[in-house]
């Protein structure tokens, strides 16, 4: 069952329409591709897809992690679809997109947590529309070092983990996983490759004190993560975790502050900011820095 509450003024959307949205909308189905747009109903779904980007979710739509804070369908997945990489670089090329998000499911139930499949989508890509930028956005493949690997050899051009929050409230509401083994995903990504972009996020509104998120965003900083997004907690149904307050635009606005003073190299807060929305254009900012 959907929660129906009545959201703060700033926090409102368009419905989704537009001659984009419909022809990304049907060509995800005709791939039978999975975006986490929908799956984790994402408030920007509207407004990206009417943009023609997207950012698709790999491995199926049941995960093997149940998040207090997540729609995505949790259970046990079956089987693995060998030729999703394939039809994810034709929809890619079919778009004609020149920056592509990739994330997933957990997968637990596999050796190895889809790496293999991550790497996959990243080559597949690359040979059909090789000036495409690739964000990846991965789980904790449950901390194997090989795992990791295995997708940052791959060469994305962007590595996300998200942190998703504090560290008092995390094992409330991610139980399977570990704030410091988050953060060692993303101290490794960038040993493994020291020139690789990486990037975390965070929701707010759980109940955590600014102290804490900055606490937060200076562990993300000590293991050199370059890019933050700094979202509003949504409670997408009765059963997940409760929204315990509705952050202003004006205090966004200083946890970006924040982060630009602790080193990020872009920081995206905003009610509204999800860890992909515009994804394109903090990897750009990334990048010009760099230069």
């Amino acid at each position: 069952m959907e929660v129906k509450r009545k959201f703060p003024t700033w926090l409102k959307v368009k419905m989704p329409n537009g001659e984009n949205y419909e022809h990304l909308k049907n060509l995800v189905q005709a791939n039978q591709l999975n975006t986490v747009c929908e799956d984790a109903r994402c408030p920007n779904i509207g407004e990206c897809w009417d943009r023609g980007t997207a950012t698709f979710m790999i491995l199926g739509d049941i995960c093997t992690r149940a998040c207090r804070y997540c729609s995505v369908k949790s259970g046990k997945p079956v089987g693995l679809d060998l030729e999703e990489p394939k039809r994810l670089a034709e929809t890619v090329k079919t778009l004609g997109l020149k920056y592509a998000v990739i994330t997933s499911v957990n997968r637990d139930d596999l050796n190895d947590g889809g790496a293999f499949i991550f790497a996959s989508c990243i080559t597949q890509i690359r040979k059909k529309m090789p000036d495409c930028k690739i964000e990846v956005l991965t789980p904790d493949f449950e901390g194997n070092i090989e795992s990791l690997r295995t997708v940052i050899n791959a060469k994305p051009d962007t590595f996300n983990h998200n942190i998703e929050t504090v560290e008092r409230i995390f094992p409330k509401i991610r139980a399977k996983g570990e704030y410091r083994l988050s953060l060692e995903v993303l101290k490794n990504a960038k040993t493994i490759s020291g020139s690789l972009i990486t990037k975390s996020g965070i929701m707010v509104g759980l109940g955590e004190s600014l102290t804490e998120v900055t606490q937060t965003l200076k562990d993300l900083r000590s293991v050199d993560c370059d890019l933050v997004t700094i979202g509003q907690y949504l409670k997408p149904t009765k059963k997940h975790a409760k929204t315990e307050r509705w952050y202003r635009p004006e205090e966004f606005k200083h946890m970006e502050e924040i982060g630009y003073d602790l080193g990020f190299k872009h920081v995206a807060s905003g009610p509204l900011v999800r860890s992909s929305y515009h994804a394109d254009q903090q990897h750009e900012a990334a990048q010009l820095i760099r230069t």
